[in-house]
């Protein structure tokens, strides 16, 4: 889906969002949860994914990989396009589940992601945080980062998933939080 309104997989299957910033490491984090090097193309440059791209996951249920609002080394004008894609992508997929808001575990929340939380709040969209990039935290940072961003999301620490791409962290726990998602009746 290139474009509000584009071309989408039939609503057959449930679908579970990831959003996030252009480097939050969404990609990666979709690679190693689906255990696939290459289902969601990696890039060094932020902002990469411009599209929503969708991905069948075993027959059972769709991906939707949106495109990372924030940093990106495209123009202003390309980024406000993506505004009406992520937004018609939420509030109007019947077959939408839930959605996986990623947020970079080493950095307080920017006004793009607690617009993203208030936006998904507003919907009323069932909402998991995945706090990546853990690896670069000691033990002590993690507990403290976790409190804090639950209470400036204004959400409780059980739907704070912390995960690292890199090491494989947190995989199994995002896998159990999104087939929890995916279980639950459609909230539309």
């Amino acid at each position: 889906m290139a474009e509000a309104g584009g071309w989408r997989p039939p609503p057959e299957l449930p679908e579970i969002a990831f959003a996030g910033r252009s480097n939050v490491g969404k990609s990666a984090l979709l690679n190693r949860l689906v255990g696939r090097r290459k289902l969601a193309r990696v890039s060094n440059t932020p902002g990469r994914t411009r599209e929503v791209n969708f991905f069948r996951v075993n027959e059972a249920f769709i991906i939707a990989d949106l495109p990372g609002y924030g940093y990106a080394r495209v123009s202003k004008e390309r980024r406000e396009s993506w505004r009406p894609l992520i937004e018609g992508y939420l509030g109007g997929s019947a077959m939408l589940r839930g959605v996986v808001l990623l947020l970079d575990s080493r950095r307080e929340p920017s006004a793009d992601d607690l617009a993203m939380r208030e936006y998904l709040g507003d919907l009323g969209a069932p909402a998991l945080f995945a706090l990546t990039k853990i690896d670069k935290l000691s033990a002590a940072q993690v507990a403290t980062r976790v409190a804090k961003l639950a209470q400036t999301l204004d959400v409780g620490e059980d739907q704070v998933v912390l995960t690292s791409a890199e090491t494989g962290r947190g995989r199994d726990d995002l896998a159990a939080s999104v087939a929890a998602l995916l279980e639950a009746p459609p909230w539309r």
